[in-house]
């Protein structure tokens, strides 16, 4: 299957639409989604077979901070409910696993779909950056034009049949005098991710150095700042590579799928 023709970063990224985004990454804009399409919630993609769905459903509920669902899909099926799009090309990036392992990174799964995947749209906290930002809450690698950093930690997710895995984190330096805004600013979303996990000395997570982080961009911690960790949405993936499934397809970290849906659809009072 031909690559398509990269397409042009927008000079707004959080003035487009769903559509619109999606078009770009259909077109072969290959970057992370934060900061894109302001307003509209964005989410994670896990695809998997359907002899291993209700396990990863059961791990969901099981572990909801990190694996909050908003829509499951038929066996097969390229569209969800929240995403009037298709789940094979309308991501800026995927990775397929086999048996565990990375064997491809794209930006386009067609030629491997298959018809008996089942894929979980999983919440994803890009979707409560734009609320922080309109409380003037900073976010660093929105700010520098980075993918957020990503750790995995040293807690155990809940077990869910054959399907295992560690708790995978995300990372954003917090002025120490707004700690509490972005707690409570976050909280009011938990279906994608709520507050945060852990707030303060990542050696708590098993996290030993904030400068590698295993997915994403590294970005400084500045004077007078808190690091705060919030579930992340790769976990499922995570999950994948310690579990070591026949087979699955992800999105590549931080590049994720944009919804139909507000982010307000996914706010608490």
């Amino acid at each position: 299957m031909p690559a398509p023709t990269a397409a042009t970063a927008p000079a707004d990224p959080a003035g487009l639409g769903p559509r619109a985004a999606r078009e770009l990454f259909r077109a072969g804009l290959r970057v992370p989604t934060a900061g894109y399409a302001a307003g509209y919630a964005q989410a994670n993609l896990i695809a998997v077979p359907r002899d291993l769905a209700f396990d990863f459903l059961l791990f969901a509920q099981r572990n909801p901070k990190p694996c909050p669902v908003l829509a499951v899909t038929e066996p097969g099926e390229t569209r969800a409910d929240i995403f009037d799009g298709d789940l094979r090309t309308d991501l800026p990036a995927y990775r397929v696993y086999e048996h565990g392992r990375l064997a491809a990174e794209t930006t386009d799964v067609r030629d491997v779909w298959r018809d008996d995947l089942v894929a979980f749209l999983i919440g994803c906290s890009f979707t409560f950056e734009a609320p922080l930002l309109a409380a003037g809450v900073p976010v660093r690698h929105v700010e520098l034009g980075r993918n957020v950093p990503m750790y995995r930690t040293d807690r155990a997710c809940r077990p869910a049949g054959r399907i295992s895995g560690p708790l995978v984190v995300s990372m954003r330096p917090i002025p120490a005098d707004r700690v509490a805004d972005a707690v409570r600013i976050t909280s009011r979303y938990p279906a994608v991710h709520g507050a945060p996990v852990h707030v303060g000395d990542p050696s708590a997570l098993g996290i030993a150095d904030l400068d590698r982080p295993d997915f994403g961009d590294p970005v400084p911690v500045r004077p007078g700042e808190i690091p705060g960790f919030w579930a992340c949405g790769v976990t499922p993936q995570a999950a994948v590579m310690a579990s070591a499934p026949e087979f699955a397809i992800g999105h590549a970290p931080g590049h994720m799928a944009i919804t139909d849906a507000p982010d307000g659809s996914y706010q608490v009072p």
